[in-house]
């Protein structure tokens, strides 16, 4: 079991065909107790239970930095411990450059970039006693290349902020033994694209990934899984991409 006795709080991790669900699954089966967070409306008790015994779903907005603290509170009451916390929440919208609005573009920075950072700052101090802990955050191809398949120029802002906090925080919290890592997301088949990509699109995308599919929720989870577990003990402030060789550097 990589992750034995270890507690893992998962952000926008509800939806059961979503990057946050497959990898609270997998994180599971290698031992570890998972916290779902996600809105109300999609339902972190349900998709905690989906998981088996012993996990928890807990409903924050993770935009409101006093619902993220009273969670990670309730977290430290059920568990006494917080050893991973995968910032995976995040929203996407279709808008080209000049169609941003200011509603639009702090709806997005502000679930992943805002998000990110008050979930973070809720348990590093907990990590720090401890420490010991693995933050993994949610960032995209569409940062490193300008533009993603669905995402307006604001969602690749914002995940472009993640990584350079990623890396600040890898670089402040190193010395307590606290890893922080990204990943980048290249296409990966999830409700949010689901047919909205026409097929004259998909064939063109595909031509354009080495491995030649669009990636699954479980590649994620592998991901994840490997950055969070001590098969990654010495990596910290690293970018990993999981794109099919979408993007090579």
């Amino acid at each position: 079991m990589l992750l034995a006795n270890r507690v893992a709080i998962i952000t926008g991790g509800a939806g059961v065909n979503g990057l946050g669900f497959a990898t609270a699954r997998m994180m599971a089966e290698q031992g570890a107790k998972i916290v779902i967070i996600d809105l109300a409306g999609a339902g972190p008790d349900k998709a905690a239970a989906a998981l088996g015994g012993g996990h928890l779903g807990i409903v924050v907005d993770v935009t409101d930095k006093t619902q993220c603290e009273s969670a990670v509170k309730r977290v430290l009451e059920h568990y006494g411990r917080i050893d991973i916390l995968f910032n995976n929440a995040g929203i996407t919208q279709p808008r080209g450059m000049l169609d941003i609005t200011d509603a639009d573009y702090e709806a997005v920075l502000d679930v992943s970039l805002r998000g990110t950072l008050h979930m973070s700052q809720a348990v590093l101090p907990v990590m720090q006693k401890q420490k010991t802990g693995s933050i993994i955050c949610t960032s995209s191809v569409s940062a490193q290349r300008g533009g993603g398949i669905l995402g307006g120029p604001h969602y690749s802002a914002a995940k472009a902020g993640v990584l350079g906090l990623a890396r600040a925080m890898a670089r402040e919290f190193g010395p307590d033994n606290i890893r922080v890592n990204c990943i980048t997301p290249g296409l990966i088949a999830t409700d949010i694209n689901k047919g909205k990509i026409p097929e004259d699109r998909r064939a063109s995308i595909l031509e354009s990934i080495p491995l030649g599919r669009i990636g699954e929720p479980a590649d994620i989870g592998g991901a994840c899984l490997f950055l969070a577990s001590d098969l990654a003990k010495y990596i910290t402030g690293v970018t990993l991409d999981v794109n099919g060789g979408m993007l090579i550097h």
